[in-house]
C-alpha cells in the first residue's frame, strides 16, 4: 500500500471536511435523537432507558457495517436489596485489514441526572441550539464525542473511501455509576477482543480552555483514608465529663491538623520521596498552555490561590500530590448548641497521588505518621486508620505515535498545536484500559472547558461537535500514515 503524499492527503481531507460541513444538520439530528433518551444510570427507575440507549447505539454501529456484540453483564444489587439488570456493553468492530492499525474507541452513552427545575434554561432532554451552542444532558458527556467519532467513520463509508484504520468500539452505559462490570469484561477480553488492538482512544473529558484544543496525557490517582478515634460506646455530657477525659474529637482535630501545613504542603514524612522529577521537556509543556488564572479563581469563588503563576497552579493540580480533608463523621453538626462529647469520630481525607507514588507505601506512611502523632498525646482512646479506596494515577507518553497523530490532526483542523494537559482528578477508565490491555491510551477531548458536564445547561458547541468530527477523521489518516511509517522503519531495521 502506498503511503499518501501530503498533497493527495490534503485533497482527501478537503473532500472529507466538505462532506462533514454539508451534513452538519444530519449529525446534529443524530445527537438530538440520542440526547432525547433519558439514559440516566444513577437512578434505578431509568435503567430501562439506559438499555434502550445501548440498543440505539448498537443499531447505529450496525448501519455502518460494524459487527456488534451486546455483551450481557448480568445484574447488580442495590442498597435496598433489589436486583437491577446491568446495561450490556457494546463490543463492536469494523475492518479487519492486517495492513492497517487497529484503533479502539471507548465512550459511554449513559448520563448524569437532570431535571428542568434544577435550573436548566431549556429541557435537558431536548437538544436546543442557542448562539451556536447545543444544550442538552449528555451533549458533551459523552454522547456528542461518541457520535463525532461515529460520524467520522460514517464519512469514510459515505464517500466510499478506503478505511485508513480498523475500528473497534467499547461503549458502555454505566460510566456515571462507576462502570460496574467493565473491568471484569476487559480482563476477560484482553486476549481476545483486544489482542489485535494497537491504540486506544478515549474522548470523555474536556479542553482546559474554551477555545484551544487539548490532549490529555495523565491524571492523578486518589487514596481515601478514614481515621477513627473512639473512647467508649456512648456519647457523654460535657458538664459531667468535660475536663476529666481525653476527648476523641480533640485527638482527631490534632491528627487532622498534622496532615497538611498552611501552604498546602503535606506533612507526612516521606510522601514526596518517590515523585517523578520534573524534566525540562515537561516544564516547557506548561509554558504555552492557555489557562486563565483569574477566571479559574472567579469560578471557584475564592479570593486567593496558594500560588500566583499559571505554571505553579497547574503543576500543583496535575503533577504534585495534594491532601484534602473532607469531613468528620459522628460529630455534632446540626444548627444550635449541643454540649456533647462524641464517643467515636471518624475523620475523612484523601491524597491525590501522582507517578511514582506507590499506594501501599502511601498507606504505610499515613498510618505511621498518624500513629506517631497519636502516641505523643498519651491518649487512652482507640485509634484506627484505614484506606477504603485507592485509585492509581495514569500517565501516557506525549511522544507516542498516538499523540503525534492527534497533534497533527488538530493542527490541520484547528490551525494550532494543542495544549498537552493532565487532569487533577482521577480518570479510572484510562488507567483501567492501560493496565488491563497493556496498549497505549490517549485521551482526545473535543469538548470545551465551559461545557458544564454534570451541571445545569450542559452543552457542546456546534463548532466543537462538527470540527471534532473532522479532527477524528483527520486523526484516522494521520495514525494510519504514522503506523505504516513506523512499520517500514522497523522492517528496514530487521532486514538490515
Amino acid at each position: 500500500k502506498a503511503v499518501m503524499s501530503s498533497s493527495s492527503s490534503s485533497a482527501l481531507e478537503t473532500e472529507i471536511f466538505q462532506y462533514i460541513d454539508v451534513h452538519q444538520s444530519d449529525f446534529i439530528e443524530d445527537l438530538k435523537e440520542w440526547v432525547a433518551v433519558e439514559s440516566d444510570s444513577v437512578q434505578p427507575h431509568l435503567r430501562k432507558e439506559v438499555i434502550r440507549m445501548m440498543v440505539l447505539a448498537a443499531e447505529k454501529l450496525a448501519v455502518l457495517g460494524a459487527t456488534v456484540n451486546l455483551v450481557n453483564l448480568g445484574s447488580h444489587q442495590l442498597p435496598d436489596g433489589q436486583d437491577l439488570p446491568l446495561p450490556p456493553v457494546i463490543l463492536g468492530e469494523l475492518g479487519k485489514d492486517p495492513q492497517n492499525p487497529t484503533v479502539c474507541f471507548y465512550g459511554h452513552v449513559d448520563v448524569q441526572p437532570a431535571k428542568k427545575e434544577d435550573g436548566w434554561k431549556t429541557d435537558p432532554y431536548t437538544l436546543t441550539e442557542i448562539n451556536g451552542n447545543l444544550y442538552g444532558r449528555g451533549a458533551t458527556d459523552n454522547k456528542g464525542p461518541v457520535l463525532a467519532w461515529i460520524n467520522a467513520v460514517e464519512t469514510f463509508r459515505a464517500l466510499k473511501l478506503a478505511m485508513p484504520v480498523n475500528f473497534k468500539f467499547v461503549i458502555e452505559g454505566m460510566e456515571e455509576a462507576g462502570s460496574l462490570g467493565l473491568e471484569k469484561l476487559l480482563e476477560e477480553e484482553s486476549q481476545c477482543f483486544f489482542s489485535d488492538v494497537d491504540y486506544i482512544v478515549i474522548s470523555d473529558n474536556l479542553w482546559l480552555s474554551k477555545k484551544k484544543p487539548a490532549l490529555t496525557y495523565g491524571s492523578r490517582g486518589n487514596a481515601c483514608f478514614f481515621v477513627e478515634v473512639e473512647c467508649g460506646d456512648k456519647d457523654l455530657h460535657s458538664g459531667t465529663f468535660g475536663g476529666i477525659i481525653h476527648e476523641p474529637m480533640t485527638d482527631l482535630i490534632a491528627l487532622l491538623d498534622s496532615l497538611v501545613d498552611p501552604t498546602g504542603r503535606i506533612q507526612i514524612p516521606g510522601i514526596y520521596d518517590s515523585i517523578a522529577a520534573l524534566t525540562e521537556e515537561e516544564r516547557k509543556l506548561y509554558e504555552s498552555i492557555e489557562f486563565d488564572l483569574e477566571e479559574h479563581k472567579n469560578n471557584s469563588g475564592v479570593k486567593k490561590f496558594l500560588y500566583g503563576t499559571k505554571e505553579e497552579i497547574l503543576l500543583h493540580l496535575w503533577r504534585y500530590p495534594s491532601l484534602s480533608i473532607h469531613g468528620i463523621e459522628g460529630a455534632f453538626h446540626e444548627p444550635g448548641i449541643k454540649t456533647v462529647i462524641p464517643a467515636k469520630v471518624v475523620g475523612k481525607f484523601s491524597i491525590r497521588q501522582v507517578p511514582h507514588m506507590d499506594l501501599l507505601v502511601v498507606k504505610q506512611q499515613v498510618v505511621e505518621h498518624l500513629e506517631g502523632v497519636f502516641s505523643k498525646r498519651n491518649s487512652p482512646n482507640k485509634l484506627k486508620v484505614s484506606m477504603p479506596l485507592g485509585a492509581k494515577p495514569w500517565l501516557a507518553d506525549v511522544n507516542d505515535p498516538l499523540y503525534k497523530a492527534a497533534r497533527r490532526a488538530i493542527k490541520t483542523v484547528f490551525g494550532e498545536d494543542p495544549d498537552f494537559i493532565r487532569d487533577g482528578s482521577t480518570i479510572p477508565v484510562a488507567r483501567m484500559f492501560q493496565t488491563v490491555t497493556q496498549k497505549s491510551v490517549m485521551m482526545f477531548p473535543i469538548g470545551a472547558a465551559d461545557d458544564g458536564e454534570h451541571s445545569q445547561n450542559e452543552k457542546i458547541s456546534r463548532h466543537s461537535y462538527i470540527e471534532g468530527t473532522k479532527v477524528f477523521a483527520a486523526f484516522f489518516l494521520e495514525i494510519s500514515k504514522l503506523h505504516h511509517h513506523l512499520h517500514e522503519l522497523s522492517s528496514m531495521q530487521t532486514n538490515n
